[in-house]
């Protein structure tokens, strides 16, 4: 069953392991497109008569979402696992049942300590494509000792909030 076929069912199962019936595992993105490492993602509702989507994404231990910013927001809740997110210039230490929620055009990321990671992830339907840092974008983030601290995946020791 592909995802467009599950989008016509009323009821998809949970199966085991953060898995639905129905519902498709994929990559996080195509892995020429940006920098992530050990990631996946489902897409748990999509239907343009809620102007939302409603995603699942895994980040594997010692893996990370890519360093991006948007204009559109996410509204994020911790299912599963512990690690760390950035968000601007703050970096938070995650817990299930957390909730995070990025503003327009501020820099994220979402790392997994040392068990999976598990959140939903609601966004527009419609939505504009990820920007990428530049250069200067970096070297401005990690003017930040806690950012370059948890880019260099060393969230432990960056501040905890």
């Amino acid at each position: 069953m592909t995802e467009s076929d599950a989008e016509m069912t009323s009821l998809r199962k949970a199966g085991e392991a953060f898995r639905w019936q129905g519902v498709e595992h994929r990559p996080y993105k195509d892995a020429d497109s940006a920098p992530f490492k050990a990631i996946s993602r489902q897409t748990l509702f999509s239907d343009p008569r809620l102007l939302g989507e409603l995603r699942y994404f895994e980040i594997a231990p010692g893996g990370f979402s890519t360093l991006e910013r948007h204009e559109h927001m996410h509204a994020v809740m911790v299912l599963s696992g512990r690690g760390h997110c950035l968000v601007g210039s703050e970096i938070h230490a995650l817990q299930p049942h957390d909730l995070v929620t990025i503003e327009p055009w501020t820099w994220h990321q979402f790392r997994a300590g040392e068990a999976p990671l598990g959140f939903l992830c609601l966004v527009n339907a419609m939505r504009d494509r990820p920007q990428l840092p530049n250069e200067e974008d970096i070297a401005a983030l990690r003017s930040n000792a806690s950012v370059a601290a948890f880019l260099d995946g060393r969230a432990g020791s960056a501040e905890e909030g």
